[in-house]
């Protein structure tokens, strides 16, 4: 459909691989593993340790035990700007607290994490800036009279491309995506959609946290369902109803997982 426009595109290698990663409080026991050109859903109530485990991955917290493998070799963040550097963004729920400082322009929203190198020399290069937030706001379709414009005066679907596009522009190799369209209108879902189909059509491994089952079953290749900081189910795109997904859920397939 239109609003869930995913195409089958071939899949490349394994990109990250996690392995029995742990939190003291949030999380136990994660397996999973993503390729490039896939889209990885996971589904949970509120508590199931989602968002926890994708701060885990992009170093916002730091697991207790188990080990976070990308492209063949186990990485470890103190902090956020070592994912980056490794190639794990994180476009976080909480935009407006933690995607984007709003008061800002957009071309210095998309242009933040690339600072050190559109001015190696310290000295602010606005062609580089420029160029830069022109290339990904024009390619997520950002409503805006101009670049100039402060986030803050942008619809809340606007204000979330911006933030995609801001850690698109880092060229990561996976880029998780934590409820990327609650609370826009239907058509910046669409718009977002369609950009999660092109991103993994060029080979960019994406994990996609969400509360909407329809957005999960209608986009993602593999879903993972989690329970109480548990993985209690995992299935292939068309293979579960959302009845046994709810189910799961739940806690219902805690003892098959």
């Amino acid at each position: 459909t239109q609003t869930y426009p995913k195409v089958a595109c071939e899949m490349g290698d394994t990109v990250l691989e996690v392995k029995d990663l742990c939190h003291p409080t949030e999380f136990a026991h994660i397996d999973f593993s993503l390729r490039k050109g896939e889209i990885l859903g996971f589904y949970g109530l509120v508590g199931a340790g989602r968002t926890e485990l994708m701060q885990a991955l992009s170093g916002v917290s730091r697991p207790s035990s188990g080990e976070i493998v990308l492209n063949g070799k186990a990485v470890h963040f103190k902090q956020p700007a070592d994912a980056i550097h490794a190639g794990i963004v994180c476009v976080p729920e909480e935009r407006q607290k933690q995607g984007a400082i709003i008061e800002l322009p957009i071309a210095q929203n998309i242009s933040l994490p690339q600072l050190s190198k559109l001015n190696p020399n310290g000295v602010l290069n606005d062609a580089k800036e420029w160029a830069l937030a022109d290339e990904y706001a024009k390619r997520l379709q950002v409503k805006a009279f101009s670049w100039k414009q402060a986030v803050e005066t942008l619809s809340g679907g606007n204000q979330q491309k911006v933030v995609i596009g801001k850690w698109l522009a880092t060229h990561p190799d996976v880029i998780i995506l934590d409820e990327p369209t609650k609370g826009i209108d239907i058509g910046s879902k669409a718009a977002v959609h369609q950009f999660m189909s092109e991103l993994v059509s060029h080979g960019l491994a994406v994990i996609m946290v969400s509360s909407e089952l329809p957005e999960v079953m209608g986009m993602a290749d593999r879903i993972i369902v989690m329970h109480e900081g548990l993985m209690v189910a995992e299935y292939q795109a068309g293979e579960a109803t959302a009845e046994t997904i709810v189910s799961a859920a739940s806690g219902a397939g805690k003892e098959a997982a």
